[in-house]
């Protein structure tokens, strides 16, 4: 008998674009849409700046509860 798992998942956003409204984020719906036709139900999606204890804070909290955590890191250079 094959057992039925259910997979799920978080996206966190990374980037002070974002979160400044600078940068729009277009990424997300396809990642949600792609992990759902393969059966990954996308359970949360945040939005947090760029500092280190926050993210690294949050992944934590965010891997405790989802099979898999992706991330989509913005980051532009003022150079």
């Amino acid at each position: 008998m094959i057992k039925n798992t259910k997979v799920n998942a978080a996206i966190l956003i990374i980037g002070n674009e974002i979160l400044s409204g600078r940068t729009q984020d277009t990424n997300t719906s396809t990642i949600a849409l792609w992990l759902n036709s393969i059966g990954v139900t996308v359970k949360e999606v945040r939005v947090i700046p760029d500092v280190e204890s926050v993210i690294v804070d949050t992944v934590n909290k965010l891997r405790k509860f989802n099979d898999y955590v992706f991330y989509n890191w913005w980051y532009r250079s003022n150079t």
